[in-house]
């Protein structure tokens, strides 16, 4: 197990320090080797010497994925490429993909917070991890493996997809921790079943669920579908990858590794900075990476921050679980809307699954919502009367927890499409047009 009591429990006043001292490295680091911040803090007229604390962040220039886009794809580099070991991107699909590099330090940093994210969950070296994330320049299959055995666990490698074989390693493996995105967990839930199988067939104890948001009424179900207890992790590719953040065993919020990345919690609109305990966009600056350190980087993830310390004897700040994305909020005739109250509402009711689609489109000029709820395989029926009285109820839920009517379409179990990777839950025709 690895359990950094110096930091993971230090006093707020020492771990302070300890930031502000890197934290000035950090604007020295990004001055002189990255030409694109010399530009930004010159603009401001700051120099590194300027910097003494990280109560100055609030001074100091935003980076954005448009950044790194237009410095594609090293512009962003604070080191030559001869000290870059790894590359990874994002997917790229609304546009070029956004590069990340590490040197050596950076990976040995980033196992070592993915493994104290693991030992936050109770694994150790007598678990085995079944990896479903992704492997490639995803970074979650990577970042999984590498912490994994940083902890001393055994790693099961086998990425995503390939559900049959999933499964069959589930139970000839007797793997007890499996990781992976939480609806793909969802749908080996689903699949377990079909196979004649039971959560008494296989020997999991944990799941490590991330890259996408997701409720606890999710959790749950989960829970309930593979006899597991699920933690959260939270990372971003920009950051470092999986293993920013973690819930430990009392689940009241994500641990954030403040020894190597600064939260703060702004307004998506204002850009002011917000106190803690409001909702707002999560930013972070990392201040012990090498390759390519970020300033105050938006996430665009929407959540809150508390600084309260821990019942497992933690002080780091936690982050409660992402509403959304800023970028992701749907406005549906005035209303915001994010997918994860949606899901929050359908979740509540036993007889939705937890597949569901949101379509938005716009007819003379006006916005429209509908909502595909795949309906449990018991609760399907023939009886045109109970799938009304059901559809009603819906509809009325959905009405009352979000101020909107939407029109809400029962579809049989197993029409809405399954995600090996993150769920696709969201078509915006609105953006065809």
């Amino acid at each position: 197990m690895i359990w950094n009591e110096y930091i993971e429990a230090a006093d707020r006043d020492r771990l302070k320090r300890l930031q502000n001292e890197r934290f000035a490295e950090m604007i020295e680091r990004i001055y002189y080797k990255v030409p694109f911040y010399r530009r930004k803090l010159s603009e401001l007229g700051i120099e590194p010497g300027d910097i003494k604390s990280i109560d100055q962040l609030k001074d100091l220039p935003f980076t954005v994925k448009d950044d790194l886009r237009d410095n594609y794809p090293f512009g962003m580099f604070a080191v030559p490429q001869q000290q870059i070991v790894r590359l990874h991107a994002s997917s790229g699909t609304t546009g070029k993909p956004t590069v990340v590099g590490y040197t050596h330090d950076d990976l040995h940093m980033w196992s070592e917070v993915v493994a104290r994210s693991l030992t936050m969950a109770g694994v150790s070296r007598a678990d085995s991890i079944q990896i479903a994330y992704g492997y490639g320049l995803f970074t979650g299959g990577l970042g999984l493996h590498y912490g994994a055995e940083k902890v001393g666990a055994s790693v099961i490698p086998i990425s995503g997809g390939n559900t049959r074989k999933q499964l069959q390693l589930l139970q000839d493996f007797g793997s007890t921790v499996i990781a992976c995105t939480p609806s793909y967990a969802a749908h080996l839930g689903e699949s377990l079943a079909k196979e004649g199988l039971t959560k008494a067939d296989i020997k999991l104890k944990a799941g490590i669920f991330g890259a996408e948001p997701w409720t606890n009424e999710m959790r749950r179900q989960v829970e309930s579908l593979l006899g597991l207890k699920a933690f959260d992790i939270y990372g971003l590719s920009e950051i470092i990858g999986p293993g920013v953040a973690m819930e430990c065993e009392h689940q009241q919020g994500m641990h954030i590794f403040e020894d190597h990345f600064i939260p703060e919690i702004i307004d998506p609109n204002t850009l002011e900075v917000l106190p803690y305990g409001q909702v707002g966009e999560l930013v972070f600056t990392t201040i012990t990476k090498e390759a390519m350190p970020l300033l105050r980087y938006r996430t665009r993830d929407l959540t809150r921050l508390t600084v309260e310390k821990c019942a497992c004897g933690r002080t780091l700040v936690r982050m409660d679980k992402c509403l959304g994305r800023s970028d992701d909020m749907l406005i549906i005739r005035g209303v915001n809307v994010f997918p994860s109250q949606i899901e929050a509402v359908l979740l509540e009711m036993s007889e939705a699954s937890l597949h569901y689609q949101l379509v938005v489109d716009r007819e003379n000029n006006l916005d429209s919502l509908e909502i595909m709820v795949e309906i449990d395989d018991q609760f399907w029926s023939d009886e045109i009367r109970a799938l009304e009285n059901l559809r009603r109820q819906i509809q009325h839920n959905i009405a009352s927890a979000l101020g909107l009517t939407a029109k809400i379409t029962l579809v049989e179990p197993n029409t809405i499409p399954r995600s090996e990777g993150k769920a696709v839950r969201v078509i915006d025709k609105r953006k065809l047009v």
